[in-house]
C-alpha cells in the first residue's frame, strides 16, 4: 500500500502497539487482521500527510486515502496458509535471491540482522548495507508487493525453500544466547516446509529437517550442554520422525530430479539410520558429498565434505582440505572452520596447534552451549600430560 518498506514497518509496529493498548480494554476485535491493517494504513497516511511536500507523496497519500477497508488477500495462489503465502510474496524475482531470502528472514521469520549474516556467512554491516538496498529497490522500482498467483509460484519456490531451511538451522543451532536449540522455530519450519511439499526438492527439504529434528533431544544434555553426533543416545532419538524422513526422502527420489536438498537429506539419512556411531557408513556420505559440491561448490559444503573425508579416510586427509579453505579466505570468521580444524589436530595429536585453533573458534562464536563444548576441548588438549 505505501510503497515504502520502512513506513510500512514503523506503523505496522504502532498499530500492534496501539492494539495492546486497547484490546485489553476494548475486547479483540472480530476481524484482527483488518483491524490491524486498517489501523497501520491511517497511521501511514497521517505520516505521509505531515511530510508530504511533494507532489509523489500526494498521489501516494491519496491512493491510502481510498481506503475503507484494507483489500482481501487475494486466493489466486491456492495457497492457504497465511505465513507461506506472505514469504512466497516476499520473495520476489526482481531481487537477487540472497536479497529477497534475508529480507523475508528479516521481515517474517522475526530473525535478527545479526543471525542472518551468521547463516549467510557475512558480516553483519554487510548485511544491514543488503537489507537496506532492496528496500530501496523496492521502494525505487516501485516493485508490486502483491500475492503471486498459482502460475508464478515456481520461480519463486527456491528463495522459499531458502528461508525455511535456514529458519530451521537458526533453530537448530543457534548463532546466540543461551539456548543452543529454538523448538519454536524448527518446529515452525517443518510445518512450512510440510505445506511445500510436492517438487521432489520441497521434498527433499522436509526429509532433511524430519532427519535433523529427529535427534533433537539428544544434542544437549541435563546441564545444557552440547552432546557430539557420535557421544549421542540414539534411544533418545525419534524413530517415527527418522521413518518418516525415510518415506519422505524415497518419494523425493522417485521423481528422479535429484538436486541439493535431496542429497543433504541423504547424508542425514545415512547418520539417522546408523544404529551405531561406528555403523555410519562414512565413505558413502563422503560419496554424496561429492555429488553435493558439485550442485553447491560453497565453502561451507566443502567443509564438511571435508569433515566426512577425515571420517572416511583419515584426520590427515581432512586437515588437508580445511587448511586448503582457511587459505582460500572464504570462510574468515566463520567460527566452525578453526572449529573443525582444531578437532582434526586434536586426533593426530598435535595438542598445541589444537589450542591455537580452539581459542580462535571460541573469539568467533556467540552461543553460550558452544563456548562451554570448546572451552572443554581447550581444556583437554592444554592440559599437562
Amino acid at each position: 500500500m505505501t510503497g515504502d518498506w520502512d513506513l510500512a514497518e514503523e506503523c505496522a509496529q504502532d498499530a500492534f502497539a496501539v492494539a495492546l493498548e486497547r484490546w485489553p480494554r476494548d475486547g479483540v476485535p472480530r476481524n484482527p487482521g483488518a483491524w490491524l491493517t486498517t489501523t497501520s494504513r491511517n497511521r501511514a497516511l497521517d505520516r505521509l500527510r505531515r511530510r508530504t511536500t511533494e507532489a509523489a507523496k500526494l498521489r501516494e497519500t491519496a491512493v491510502l486515502a481510498r481506503g475503507g477497508e484494507p483489500p482481501a488477500v487475494s486466493d489466486e495462489s491456492g495457497i492457504g496458509d497465511d505465513r507461506l503465502r506472505l514469504i512466497f510474496t516476499c520473495c520476489h524475482p526482481a531481487l537477487q535471491l540472497e536479497a529477497r531470502v534475508a529480507l523475508t528472514l528479516r521481515s517474517l521469520a522475526g530473525l535478527t540482522t545479526a543471525e542472518i549474516a551468521r547463516a549467510c556467512l557475512v558480516s553483519e554491516p554487510t548485511m544491514a548495507k543488503r537489507l537496506v538496498r532492496a528496500k530501496n529497490k523496492i521502494r525505487n522500482a516501485r516493485i508490486p508487493y502483491r500475492v503471486p498467483p498459482a502460475h508464478l509460484l515456481p520461480e519463486r519456490l527456491g528463495g522459499v525453500l531458502a528461508v525455511v531451511y535456514l529458519l530451521f538451522n537458526e533453530g537448530y543451532a543457534a548463532t546466540a544466547g543461551t539456548d543452543r536449540i529454538r523448538q519454536g522455530l524448527c518446529a515452525e519450519a517443518i510445518r512450512l516446509a510440510r505445506l511445500l511439499a510436492d517438487e521432489p526438492e520441497a521434498l527433499g527439504l522436509l526429509a532433511l529437517l524430519l532427519f535433523q529434528n529427529a535427534r533433537r533431544a539428544a544434542r544437549i544434555d541435563a546441564a545444557g550442554d552440547l552432546v557430539l553426533l557420535q557421544d549421542q543416545d540414539r534411544a533418545q532419538w525419534d524413530a517415527a520422525e527418522i521413518d518418516e524422513g525415510a518415506a519422505v526422502l524415497r518419494a523425493a527420489m522417485r521423481r528422479d530430479n535429484l538436486g541439493p536438498y535431496q542429497l543433504q537429506a541423504a547424508i542425514a539419512a545415512c547418520h539417522a539410520t546408523a544404529a551405531t556411531a561406528a555403523d555410519t557408513n562414512w565413505a558413502q556420505i563422503s560419496r554424496i558429498y561429492d555429488q553435493l559440491v558439485t550442485l553447491v561448490p560453497s565453502a561451507v559444503v566443502r567443509l564438511n565434505r571435508a569433515v566426512a573425508v577425515a571420517m572416511a579416510d583419515g584426520p590427515q586427509a581432512g586437515l588437508l582440505l580445511v587448511d586448503q579453505l582457511a587459505a582460500g579466505g572464504a570462510l574468515a570468521g566463520y567460527h566452525l572452520l578453526p572449529a573443525t580444524r582444531a578437532d582434526l589436530l586434536r586426533r593426530l595429536d598435535r595438542h598445541a596447534d589444537a589450542a591455537d585453533a580452539y581459542r580462535q573458534a571460541l573469539d568467533l562464536t556467540a552461543n553460550e552451549a558452544e563456548r562451554r563444548f570448546l572451552v572443554r576441548r581447550l581444556t583437554e588438549v592444554t592440559r599437562p600430560r
